[in-house]
């Protein structure tokens, strides 16, 4: 069967299928976790983020396979999740943004989508790791290009993704030390293999075989633990500009035929005149967000490419003079409350824990962590409830800081992401909060006072593996040392008082423990004792943090 042209309608098939080989194929890649700690969730990341986009593509099935592609790119984009679902939303970005204006595609312009999606993805990942998804991305998109250069047949095409990206997925170990230590493949990088082969045996009308009905051996796995390292979100230097700048552009076509428009030279020029900018646009609009001394000016660029709707100017310089905040005078529902001036978001597990972050401030808490990321929609929702002009996102887990980064580009809001990869990073920087400081300010002293706390966990293991020198047996307790598994024990108390010996030094001065649900009072008790006898001169404080998984959380500062 040959394939010349592809069409919307045919787009959204392979889409609906590539997501549902991968659905049921989620519980393989969530056990391609050689970090044995009971977070192997990739797969539920990815999947949870396709059939989001699928959906999405559901609800606006047409022939024109531009449109589909922006369907799949909004739905992708707000289903997204931890660090495997955002560059899977990333490669399908920039896979749609390059067919966007076209009806339908030929083998070249397919083949040059995976590239374009490949070359997106990079640029969301500050410091790209080879031996991830996005290698596995890149080595099949490459062998797309050639293949177009011989054949035009779009189903030639996917079968040389799909036999380049299996390449390319054993490979992996190659490119990262860890992977090469235990001998094993990449589970983003797995995930994506399922998408693709989805998209395959749509073209060729087949039928993919259901899950295995075994978990693949030890040898065959890899941890999302090993994927690229989570990026920062990136922000202007103090805000200096005094006003608060919000418009649209609806696209008018006598303008765009002078002045096409471009979104990386709209937001490159724009960057100019202010900062904290924010560039969003489709096939109709561009939104724009900035903090600028020449509003005017940037009101003017944007006429060149249509007409101005939603503008909204705002002297930020008079707002930090006035108080704001909640009128508790009973306001008549039909009136706006008046936002206040901050807003701080954490991400929690444990009913404890999320008590502890509102009660230094925290103003919405989102219930996540290692079983479960929160999505891109998860963390907008909570921006908007918060009703504030300022946003700190605290994600406190390194799995979930990019997918709080995505919910701070896509934002109305002026938000900032410090990246928090533990509870006890969290709390430290949201008690160096500093309400009459800006934003960039805010972030440079929330994120110094992480570097000062150490963070140690004790969980169990949920497979028998070997890992950095470290050998492993199911269910033994592991004690972790900012990420690093340092020991094992039969014993939770054991495991415990071990790990604390090895963090705790003549530097440490106060020692935060947060209580598991599997963690008893005794168990602190005799915790408790130990430390004062050992390290007698460290300050204790105990919080019932109720969390699972982790019988107890440590922070050291």
């Amino acid at each position: 069967m040959s394939i010349n042209t592809l069409d919307g309608k045919r787009f959204a098939q392979m889409i609906a299928q590539g997501a549902h080989h991968l659905s049921t194929n989620a519980k393989y890649v969530d056990a391609l976790n050689v970090f044995p700690v009971p977070d192997g969730d990739t797969g539920t990341n990815m999947n949870l983020s396709m059939t989001s986009g699928a959906k999405e593509v559901r609800n606006n099935v047409q022939d024109h396979i531009g449109r589909v592609g922006i369907a799949l790119s909004k739905g992708l984009l707000m289903g997204a999740r931890g660090n495997s679902g955002v560059i899977l939303s990333q490669l399908f970005r920039g896979f749609s943004k390059n067919i966007e204006q076209k009806s339908t595609i030929n083998g070249t312009e397919f083949a040059a989508a995976f590239e374009a999606g490949v070359q997106t993805a990079y640029k969301a990942v500050m410091k790209p790791v080879e031996g991830t998804i996005l290698t596995v991305a890149k080595d099949a998109a490459k062998h797309a290009v050639e293949a177009a250069k011989k054949s035009d047949d779009i189903v030639k095409i996917m079968e040389e993704v799909v036999a380049e990206a299996k390449a390319s997925l054993k490979r992996t170990p190659d490119l990262l030390p860890v992977l090469k230590e235990v001998g094993v493949v990449d589970s983003g990088g797995q995930g994506l293999v399922f998408v693709y082969e989805g998209f395959l045996a749509e073209l060729k009308g087949e039928k993919l075989p259901e899950a295995p009905s075994e978990l693949p051996k030890m040898e065959e796995l890899i941890s999302e633990e090993h994927h690229n390292h989570v990026q920062g979100h990136i922000n202007t230097a103090d805000i200096i500009f005094g006003y608060c700048t919000e418009f649209m552009v609806k696209f008018e076509s006598e303008k765009l035929s002078k002045t096409p428009f471009s979104e990386d030279k709209f937001r490159q020029d724009l960057s100019q005149y202010g900062d904290s900018l924010l560039v969003i646009a489709d096939e109709n609009v561009v939104k724009v967000h900035i903090h600028s001394e020449q509003p005017g000016t940037c009101l003017s660029y944007g006429q060149q490419y249509g007409s101005l709707i939603n503008m909204k100017i705002e002297n930020m310089r008079e707002q930090h003079t006035s108080i704001v905040g909640e009128d508790h005078k009973a306001p008549a529902p039909a009136v706006k409350k008046e936002k206040q001036e901050f807003g701080i978001v954490a991400v929690s597990m444990g009913n404890g824990i999320a008590d502890l972050f509102r009660s230094i401030g925290a103003n919405a808490v989102i219930e996540g962590g290692q079983t479960m990321n929160p999505s891109t929609e998860d963390i907008v929702k909570a921006i908007k409830e918060i009703n504030a002009k300022k946003i700190i996102i605290l994600p406190n887990n390194k799995n979930i800081i990019m997918a709080a980064e995505q919910a701070a580009e896509v934002s109305e809001e002026d938000v900032i992401v410090v990246p928090s990869k533990t509870v006890p990073q969290g709390l430290a920087a949201l008690l160096a909060f500093n309400p009459s400081a800006g934003l960039s300010d805010n972030k440079e002293g929330m994120t110094e006072a992480m570097s000062h706390v150490k963070t140690g966990q004790i969980t169990f293991a949920v497979r028998d593996t070997n890992i950095e020198g470290v050998t492993i047996e199911k269910d033994d307790f592991m004690g972790i040392a900012d990420g690093k598994i340092i020991l094992t024990d039969k014993n939770r108390l054991n495991a415990a008082k071990g790990l604390l010996k090895t963090m705790l030094d003549e530097d440490s001065e106060i020692l935060t423990i947060l209580k598991g649900e599997e963690a008893t009072d005794e168990d602190i008790e005799e915790l408790t004792a130990f430390i004062e006898e050992e390290f007698e001169d460290v300050e204790i404080e105990v919080h019932d943090g109720k969390q699972p998984l982790y019988s107890f959380i440590f922070s050291i500062e």
